[in-house]
């Protein structure tokens, strides 16, 4: 988490807003913040309609109960509302390489 921390203080520094999207409960969702000292929003996509949207559902059985959970992903999105870059992967995202594209992004404007 220290890493999270720093890279979170560097976006704050390329003028960038932070938010999280969960499929859990907001009781988990606050939790989760809590404990991981995380100060960003994390938005609840109970149901998960914007998990879906962004194609990040993924589908599985466990002894023959069917679960639905979000792939873990990382978007920069520009001020117009279009994706610049994005990473998507079945575990954690490391969020270097979307600091170093909103560094990169402040350095052009």
């Amino acid at each position: 988490m220290k890493a999270l921390q720093q890279n979170l203080t560097k976006l704050e520094g390329t003028d960038t807003q932070v938010l999280g999207v969960s499929m859990d409960s907001p009781f988990s969702n606050f939790a989760f913040a809590q404990q991981n000292e995380i100060s960003f929003p994390i938005l609840g996509d109970w149901g998960g309609p914007v998990t879906n949207q962004y194609g990040l559902t993924q589908k599985f059985d466990i002894q023959g109960v069917a679960m639905e959970t979000a792939r873990r992903a990382t978007f920069l999105i520009d001020k117009s509302g279009k994706i610049v870059s994005e990473q998507i992967d079945d575990a954690a995202v490391d969020p270097t390489k979307t600091v170093e594209a909103c560094e990169r992004r402040k350095l052009k404007n």
